[in-house]
Protein backbone atom coordinates (compact mmCIF):
# COMPACT_ATOMS: atom_id res chain seq x y z
CA UNK A 1 0.00 0.00 0.00
CA UNK A 2 1.65 3.58 -1.07
CA UNK A 3 0.27 7.02 -1.04
CA UNK A 4 -0.29 9.09 1.37
CA UNK A 5 -2.76 6.37 3.74
CA UNK A 6 0.76 4.27 4.56
CA UNK A 7 0.30 2.18 7.46
CA UNK A 8 2.81 3.15 10.23
CA UNK A 9 2.44 7.12 9.68
CA UNK A 10 1.37 8.59 13.09
CA UNK A 11 -0.11 11.86 11.37
CA UNK A 12 -2.80 10.42 11.92
CA UNK A 13 -5.61 11.43 14.38
CA UNK A 14 -9.17 9.23 14.99
CA UNK A 15 -11.40 12.00 15.93
CA UNK A 16 -14.56 10.39 17.46
CA UNK A 17 -17.30 10.76 19.76
CA UNK A 18 -16.19 9.57 23.47
CA UNK A 19 -19.49 9.47 25.19
CA UNK A 20 -20.63 6.72 22.53
CA UNK A 21 -20.00 3.00 23.81
CA UNK A 22 -20.12 2.05 20.26
CA UNK A 23 -17.84 4.86 18.98
CA UNK A 24 -15.39 3.86 21.48
CA UNK A 25 -15.51 -0.08 20.97
CA UNK A 26 -14.41 1.12 17.15
CA UNK A 27 -12.13 4.05 18.02
CA UNK A 28 -9.85 1.40 20.28
CA UNK A 29 -10.40 -0.88 17.63
CA UNK A 30 -8.41 1.07 15.27
CA UNK A 31 -5.87 1.94 17.41
CA UNK A 32 -4.99 -1.34 18.55
CA UNK A 33 -4.13 -2.09 15.06
CA UNK A 34 -2.74 1.18 13.55
CA UNK A 35 -0.40 3.92 14.29
CA UNK A 36 -3.23 6.31 14.70
CA UNK A 37 -3.89 8.23 17.32
CA UNK A 38 -7.23 8.80 19.01
CA UNK A 39 -8.55 11.96 20.25
CA UNK A 40 -12.26 12.08 21.64
CA UNK A 41 -14.71 15.44 20.95
CA UNK A 42 -14.69 16.13 24.92
CA UNK A 43 -10.75 16.18 24.46
CA UNK A 44 -10.15 18.25 21.68
CA UNK A 45 -7.50 20.90 21.28
CA UNK A 46 -8.77 24.76 19.64
CA UNK A 47 -6.06 23.91 16.90
CA UNK A 48 -7.56 20.10 16.54
CA UNK A 49 -11.61 21.41 16.73
CA UNK A 50 -10.79 24.76 14.15
CA UNK A 51 -9.77 21.89 11.75
CA UNK A 52 -12.90 20.43 12.30
CA UNK A 53 -16.04 20.94 10.06
CA UNK A 54 -18.61 23.37 11.98
CA UNK A 55 -20.57 20.37 12.43
CA UNK A 56 -18.07 18.10 13.52
CA UNK A 57 -20.11 16.19 16.27
CA UNK A 58 -22.31 14.81 13.40
CA UNK A 59 -19.44 12.32 12.35
CA UNK A 60 -15.88 10.26 13.12
CA UNK A 61 -13.09 12.23 11.34
CA UNK A 62 -9.72 11.42 10.38
CA UNK A 63 -7.30 14.77 10.30
CA UNK A 64 -3.96 13.81 8.81
CA UNK A 65 -1.20 17.01 8.27
CA UNK A 66 -2.62 17.56 4.94
CA UNK A 67 -6.43 16.94 5.07
CA UNK A 68 -9.57 16.01 7.24
CA UNK A 69 -11.94 12.59 6.07
CA UNK A 70 -15.08 12.47 7.74
CA UNK A 71 -17.53 10.54 8.22
CA UNK A 72 -17.76 7.74 6.07
CA UNK A 73 -14.30 8.65 4.63
CA UNK A 74 -13.27 9.08 7.81
CA UNK A 75 -13.65 4.95 8.67
CA UNK A 76 -12.85 3.97 4.76
CA UNK A 77 -9.04 5.94 5.55
CA UNK A 78 -9.17 4.71 8.94
CA UNK A 79 -8.93 1.17 7.83
CA UNK A 80 -7.15 1.52 5.12
CA UNK A 81 -4.64 2.75 7.93
CA UNK A 82 -4.56 -0.29 9.77
CA UNK A 83 -2.83 -3.08 9.63
CA UNK A 84 -5.53 -4.45 7.74
CA UNK A 85 -5.11 -1.71 4.73
CA UNK A 86 -3.88 -3.83 2.44
CA UNK A 87 -6.10 -6.79 2.62
CA UNK A 88 -8.86 -4.04 2.21
CA UNK A 89 -7.30 -1.56 -0.03
CA UNK A 90 -7.86 -3.71 -3.64
CA UNK A 91 -11.81 -4.19 -2.99
CA UNK A 92 -11.62 -0.05 -1.60
CA UNK A 93 -10.36 0.46 -5.31
CA UNK A 94 -12.43 -1.78 -6.81
CA UNK A 95 -15.31 -0.03 -5.40
CA UNK A 96 -14.52 3.05 -6.38
CA UNK A 97 -14.97 2.49 -9.88
CA UNK A 98 -18.19 2.91 -9.36
CA UNK A 99 -20.06 6.52 -9.14
CA UNK A 100 -22.56 5.52 -6.55
CA UNK A 101 -19.94 4.17 -4.12
CA UNK A 102 -19.44 7.70 -2.35
CA UNK A 103 -23.19 7.79 -1.62
CA UNK A 104 -23.51 3.81 -0.60
CA UNK A 105 -20.49 4.09 2.21
CA UNK A 106 -21.90 7.54 3.36
CA UNK A 107 -25.26 5.76 3.86
CA UNK A 108 -23.76 2.59 5.78
CA UNK A 109 -21.87 5.20 7.81
CA UNK A 110 -25.39 7.21 8.58
CA UNK A 111 -27.22 4.26 9.56
CA UNK A 112 -24.44 2.99 11.93
CA UNK A 113 -24.27 6.59 13.85
CA UNK A 114 -28.28 6.36 13.79
CA UNK A 115 -28.14 3.30 15.43
CA UNK A 116 -25.20 3.44 17.47
CA UNK A 117 -27.47 2.80 20.32
CA UNK A 118 -28.16 -0.13 19.19
CA UNK A 119 -24.90 -1.78 17.55
CA UNK A 120 -24.04 -0.77 21.32
CA UNK A 121 -25.59 -3.39 22.83
CA UNK A 122 -23.34 -5.87 20.68
CA UNK A 123 -20.27 -4.11 21.09
CA UNK A 124 -19.37 -1.23 23.24
CA UNK A 125 -16.50 -0.22 25.48
CA UNK A 126 -16.96 2.38 28.57
CA UNK A 127 -16.66 5.54 26.92
CA UNK A 128 -13.70 8.43 28.52
CA UNK A 129 -16.39 11.13 28.91
CA UNK A 130 -18.11 8.89 31.16
CA UNK A 131 -15.32 6.77 33.05
CA UNK A 132 -15.04 10.09 35.19
CA UNK A 133 -19.21 9.59 36.14
CA UNK A 134 -18.40 5.76 37.13
CA UNK A 135 -15.33 6.42 39.47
Amino acid sequence: MGGPLTVGMDDATLVYDDDCGFCTWWADLIAAHSAMDLVGFSALSAELRDRLPEAYEECAHVVTDDAVYSCGEAIEVATLRSEYGDEVEPLVDFLRNFEEYGRLRERAYRWAADNRDKLGLVVSKTPPARKSDQE
